[in-house]
């Protein structure tokens, strides 16, 4: 892995909601080092994952309060038209090339991506379906 990086990266749900779940810890760790003095975006559907998570969950209000704060580390990117055409151009190109993120089971995965490139910006994620995803610049600790 190199060394600190700068810009503005788009952060997916698992690796920005990572400090607030116990079991996730690790990640903060691992991401610490590709997120350092970077501006953080996350996409309105991370904003809506880790919000519906929280409620599923019940948090109390010593949690949520954690997690507002937590969120505002980050700027939302709200839908738009231009979002939405890089949303339906991205199926497309998966889908032509075969990749899973073309999958309708992948719609919310689909979203986070489609704003790094709709923005021109790297996504910061910890999941293998966005490997190879056309288009898209991706800052990973996964193994490629």
């Amino acid at each position: 892995m190199a060394g600190p990086r700068a810009g503005t990266v788009v952060v997916d749900t698992n690796v920005f909601s990572a400090d607030l779940v116990r079991s996730a810890w690790s990640l903060v760790e691992l991401y610490r080092p590709i997120l350092a003095g970077r501006r953080y975006l996350i996409s309105f559907q991370t904003l809506a994952e880790i919000r519906f998570g929280a409620r599923r969950s019940n948090w109390g209000p010593y949690r949520l309060s954690r997690l507002e704060d937590h969120l505002g580390r980050a700027e939302v990117v709200w839908p738009g038209p231009a979002l939405l055409e890089a949303y339906v151009e991205l199926r497309v190109a998966c889908e032509r090339v075969g990749h899973a993120l073309s999958g309708r089971e992948h719609d919310a995965d689909r979203r986070i991506a489609s704003t790094a490139i709709h923005l021109g910006i790297p996504l910061v994620s910890h999941d293998g379906i966005f490997l190879g995803t056309p288009g898209l610049p991706l800052d990973t600790a996964l193994p490629r």
